[in-house]
């Protein structure tokens, strides 16, 4: 098939050379030329703006948009939506919030243009693994559009089949799913990473405990002072709580075992405010989660080692790097 990708940072880059390498063809657009320009190089079809990238695409056309949430992915859509025609496809690959989702499918289908959200989980590894993709919008478009979500899934890989699995749609054990409507995928994405605050904040933690032992006002006897790297190197082998997030502590750690490189100023992208708003929405609990992005805004204020883990394992999945201060 061939697309046009709208976006072409860390991961805009990777998801075309991931359709590329599978025979896909990629027209490509970004705002920064040299982006444009290293992709030409391997093969992406360059386009200088997004009327060109229309221009070098057949019906019905297909637009991924790549780009930061928020303005500049509502300005995106909403200059597509003059530029797409009827049964054009505009899906949005981001971390937009699924209620603007819900919108934007609504003022595209007013033009006959139709809406697919993607939440994308993967990072700057995702070229490599694959691309975990939840995906909301019409359920014959989502069909249509399969060829390329198969391509960027991971596929069934070496994880074990789960026992006693019924039906016969594979899709999910190949690493992506139709979840639903316009918004479904970017609301299954956002509370997946609600899920992934609390579950780095648990780590981090237990590694700034096991840290803590050396403290010298314990008593002597009860001190200990322990090999992180080796106790997250033995973690990830057999243990319950092994992870790829416990992977990428175990690689931080082995790179700098103080994590000196981290301030440990941790962001937050929006997605565990979200999900503690739809919490309140449904009257869910979720002690947990709430109290993962509170960890963060305090992170901000002084600094722990747990806060140098969580910056580290940011920085693994996502090559996020800590905002100055």
């Amino acid at each position: 098939m061939r697309i046009a990708v709208i976006g072409l940072g860390r991961m805009g880059a990777n998801i075309s050379r991931r359709l590329i390498g599978s025979g896909h063809e990629v027209v490509g657009f970004d705002r920064d030329p040299e982006n444009v320009r290293q992709l030409t190089r391997e093969g992406i079809i360059a386009a200088n703006s997004l009327e060109d990238a229309a221009s070098k695409l057949q019906g019905p056309r297909i637009f991924w948009v790549m780009v930061p949430a928020g303005a500049p992915t509502e300005d995106t859509v909403t200059a597509l939506r003059t530029i797409a025609q009827a049964g054009d496809v505009v899906i949005d690959g981001g971390n937009s919030f699924f209620k603007d989702d819900v919108r934007r499918a609504r003022e595209c289908a007013e033009r006959g243009i139709h809406y697919v959200d993607v939440g994308t989980s993967g990072g700057v590894w995702g070229l490599e693994r694959g691309y975990c993709l939840m995906i909301g919008g019409d359920r014959e478009i989502v069909e249509m559009l399969d060829p390329i979500f198969n391509t960027l899934a991971p596929g069934l890989g070496t994880i074990p089949r789960t026992a006693n699995r019924s039906g016969t749609d594979d899709r999910a054990e190949r690493g992506y799913i139709h979840a639903g409507p316009a918004g479904a995928g970017h609301f299954v994405k956002m509370v997946h990473n609600g899920i992934e605050y609390g579950l780095m904040q648990a780590y981090a933690e237990g590694f700034d405990i096991l840290k803590g032992r050396a403290n010298p006002r314990l008593p002597e006897e009860e001190r200990f002072e322990l090999n992180l790297p080796d106790i997250a190197e033995v973690w990830r082998r057999g243990s319950v709580i092994s992870s790829w997030l416990l992977d990428l502590c175990a690689l931080g750690l082995a790179r700098d075992p103080g994590l000196e490189g981290f301030s440990g100023t941790v962001a937050d992208s929006g997605e565990g405010q979200w999900t503690m708003h739809a919490a309140m929405e449904e009257a869910i609990p979720a002690n947990v989660l709430a109290a993962a992005l509170f960890a963060r805004y305090r992170s901000r204020m002084d600094h722990s080692f747990a806060d140098k883990l969580l910056s580290a394992m940011r920085f693994g999945f996502g090559g996020h790097v800590e905002v100055p201060q």
